[in-house]
């Protein structure tokens, strides 16, 4: 794998206001820490993805990267370039090497524009292909990758089903030919057997333009099977950065644990143990003090409560934000 650096985030944030009586203009009582000191890079090449429970803060720190939400601090870089300092201008043409593929297609999707000019506008706004005869051959040829015909793209999008309509949302993402790709839950509402087709589909095009993926997934066995390394997040914070053979074989952080035992397995008479955590997920506007997991962690030490635990890199490569793995608190390793 290319190991040259593409993107680099560097303690990102992101807060939301919480005003008095939830109306606009009331004064700020509190924030909800929807994204709380992040921290990662994203290799040429690589497909990265990004697991956690609903409301962890994986999308969000998608759409930061991207710019589509403001930061409230902290640093994106890509291809070297801080994205916070780049004007709106500037922002638009990056645009072109940074696209998104949205959970919810129907939602992102022009409802009066036909499938043909959804898939167009990014060669046309980004000045790709000129000459109309040469722009519809290239719809229809980025069309037939993702499996949409001639005819279909003669449609609107409340004319095909879900799992089509995600067609047309990754086709229009591949259409600038980007250098990342942030997949946000690209396949999860498709069926077992689509979502098969879309993975090996942007396997194929990743290995034949050089694709580089963040790809952001509440489903683990769908990133097992798609992406290189995996980020692991918990109340908006990573836990755990590892290869994906070292994360399920052997996860550290005592959440990744948890959240692994919690995979089915197709053979109903394989014994797995299950670990069920206690309690809630605390709430982002109130975390609690230190380790934002040791309400719920059976391994939780005074130290957890009292001090949050830095993402720090291991021995083997991988890095993990735990009291247990502190070089201090060796002997107490799981």
């Amino acid at each position: 794998m290319n190991r040259n650096v593409l993107l680099e985030v560097k303690n990102l944030k992101k807060y939301f206001p919480i005003r008095g009586g939830g109306i606009v203009g009331k004064k700020i009582t509190n924030h909800v820490r929807a994204v709380d000191d992040v921290s990662f890079q994203v290799y040429e090449g690589e497909s990265f993805g990004v697991v956690g429970e609903s409301g962890c803060g994986k999308s969000t720190t998608g759409r930061v990267i991207l710019r589509l939400l403001d930061p409230t601090s902290g640093t994106v870089y890509f291809q070297g370039k801080n994205l916070a300092e780049v004007s709106e201008k500037e922002m638009r043409m990056l645009r072109k090497d940074i696209q998104i593929i949205f959970q919810d297609p129907f939602a992102s999707l022009n409802p009066r524009m036909r499938v043909k000019h959804i898939i167009e506008e990014p060669l046309v706004n980004f000045n790709i292909v000129q000459g109309k005869e040469n722009i519809r051959k290239k719809v229809e040829e980025i069309a037939e990758q993702v499996g949409l015909t001639k005819k279909q793209i003669e449609r609107y999008p409340h004319e095909f089903s879900g799992g089509q309509r995600q067609r047309i949302g990754i086709a229009r993402a591949l259409a600038s030919k980007p250098k990342l790709i942030i997949a946000d839950e690209p396949v999860s509402a498709l069926d077992v057997s689509i979502q098969s087709q879309v993975l090996n589909l942007l396997t194929r095009l990743q290995k034949e333009h050089g694709f580089t993926f963040i790809f952001i997934s509440h489903d683990l066995s769908v990133v097992k099977h798609f992406c290189d390394r995996i980020c692991v997040m918990y109340l908006g914070q990573i836990v755990e950065v590892a290869n994906k053979n070292d994360l399920y074989k052997e996860p550290l952080h005592p959440y990744s644990q948890a959240l692994l035992s919690a995979i089915p397995k197709p053979d109903p008479k394989l014994k797995k143990e299950r670990i069920i955590l206690t309690g809630d997920v605390p709430s982002p506007s109130n975390p609690p003090s230190g380790c934002p997991f040791h309400p719920r962690c059976a391994f939780a030490m005074d130290v957890c409560r009292k001090i949050r635990p830095r993402l720090k890199e291991q021995d083997d490569g991988r890095s993990i934000a735990c009291h247990l793995y502190d070089s201090e608190l060796s002997q107490n390793v799981i």
